[in-house]
């Protein structure tokens, strides 16, 4: 099970988008992942006619490292740490570190 899946709000922590706040689209890897809005880069793309693709310069999101960022905890109105717990009925669930609070029920 992973800290930070497909879909959650996440916070990047360093880089030049540091504070931004978006969407986790994909992963790249186990290490690496697309967040929607954050690592955004200029792409000269070359035109596809048969494609329909247009050519020109277009805005791209690249992959982040998963340690440059951290869950955004709705609650506090912060990134917070992450943590796994079983329950009672044997699920394993995620947690916010800071306030015990179960992300995903």
């Amino acid at each position: 099970m992973r800290k930070i899946k497909k879909g959650d709000q996440v916070v990047v922590r360093c880089g030049k988008d540091k504070g931004k706040r978006g969407t986790v689209l994909s992963f790249v890897d186990p290490d690496r992942l697309i967040v929607e809005g954050v690592n955004l880069v200029s792409k000269h793309q070359k035109p596809a006619p048969a494609r329909g693709i247009s050519g020109g310069i277009v805005e791209k999101s690249m992959p982040i490292h998963v340690s440059n960022i951290a869950l955004y905890n709705p609650g506090t109105g912060k990134p917070d740490r992450v943590g796994f717990r079983l329950l009672a009925d044997g699920r394993k669930v995620r947690f916010f570190k800071a306030t015990n609070e179960v992300v995903d029920l």
